[in-house]
């Protein structure tokens, strides 16, 4: 008998080409007054440009957010938008900027206005993390919700193909791992498969054709379906192998999703028969986890853990670290499986 919770999260999404000039508006809706722009430093220039949008509306420029939220850029950000008294944060990036927001607001009554660049989905969670100590931590909190967010998919055509290919998939696995969360119900799965289905629609154009702006509107509306999918339920094994790797290791965050997906997919491939089934069918493949690598190779993108940095005797150290604390998945962690699946993807080997 069919049963289950499905809690709505609240927010405003603003998706289209050229959605950003509704910015001044969309801020004021929020009542705010005296905005603090983020962004990485790459961004820098991005983030300007926001500023100049918002004129007398903005308060300043913060361009120093980096991935995994270190603690110190994070106290940071907090202290800058104390002193210049920001009543609101513009997060203009990926992830890193989106999480760099989360923790002022973690700290704070500021509200969150994203103007996503990637695909990274952190802007419809209500998901923190910051790294600490070499040791990255996360939560969730009402509070670091966006109000609001901005879906423009004219702000993707810069993004480089392989930057566009592992966002994406980053983007793939929120919605794979939505199909067999513990808290899994049939609306956040319909969502979570279509949004596989646009992104693998969307992605291979992207990186043939980046100005194409079809193809890049279908993998931004992917990505917020897998936003809205790792907002509402919780992730699994692959998550937290990402975290794992990207925290103690500093391997770029979606890169590795990129490349442990297919083999986190593959180890919990038999105890979830029917998200495996509905997973192959939105990529048109045989099978899930020779499906998620293969279009990661046809997009160029990292297939190995080794090509991203990490050193064969750290493998040891990141099944212990990532065994520590019992979390959920369908089949059962244990650190020798763990152990195989970090080789299997520190040699890309092909699922089997």
């Amino acid at each position: 008998m069919l049963s289950f919770v499905y809690e709505i999260l609240p927010g405003r999404v603003v998706f289209g080409a050229g959605c950003l000039d509704k910015l001044p508006e969309e801020i004021e809706r929020l009542g705010a007054t005296r905005a603090l722009v983020l962004s990485t430093p790459e961004q820098g220039q991005d983030g300007q440009r926001i500023v100049e949008r918002l004129g007398a509306r903005a308060v300043g420029l913060f361009d120093k957010a980096v991935m995994h939220v270190p603690i110190e850029i994070a106290q940071a950000a907090r202290e800058q938008a104390k002193v210049l008294g920001a009543d609101c944060c513009v997060s203009v990036g990926g992830g890193s900027t989106t999480g760099l927001a989360k923790a002022i607001a973690m700290v704070s009554t500021l509200p969150i206005l994203a103007i996503p660049t990637t695909y990274a989905g952190s802007e419809m969670t209500p998901i923190w993390g910051i790294t600490e100590g070499g040791v990255k931590k996360t939560g969730k909190d009402p509070r670091v919700l966006p109000k609001t967010v901005l879906y423009d998919p004219t702000l993707t055509l810069t993004m480089p193909p392989g930057l566009s290919a592992t966002s994406g998939m980053n983007s793939i696995a929120h919605c794979v791992e939505a199909l067999y969360s513990k808290e899994a119900n049939p609306i956040i799965s319909m969502l979570a498969e279509e949004g596989i289905r646009a992104l693998a629609l969307g992605l291979p154009k992207v990186v043939k054709d980046p100005a194409n702006l079809d193809a890049r509107s279908n993998a931004l509306y992917g990505a917020w379906l897998g936003g809205m999918s790792l907002g509402a339920v919780g992730m699994a094994l692959h998550h937290k192998l990402c975290h794992t790797l990207g925290g103690s290791f500093n391997l770029p965050h979606a890169e590795t999703h990129t490349v442990v997906l297919p083999h986190a997919t593959a180890y919990t491939a038999p105890a979830a028969p029917e998200a495996m089934s509905r997973i192959a069918r939105a990529l048109g493949a045989q099978s899930a986890a020779q499906g998620l690598y293969d279009l990661a190779a046809s997009l160029g993108a990292p297939t190995s853990l080794a090509a991203l940095g990490m050193k064969s005797g750290d493998l040891d150290k990141a099944a212990d670290i990532a065994v520590q604390n019992p979390y959920y998945n369908p089949r059962p962690i244990t650190r020798e499986g763990i152990r195989v699946l970090l080789q299997d993807a520190f040699d890309g080997r092909r699922p089997a």
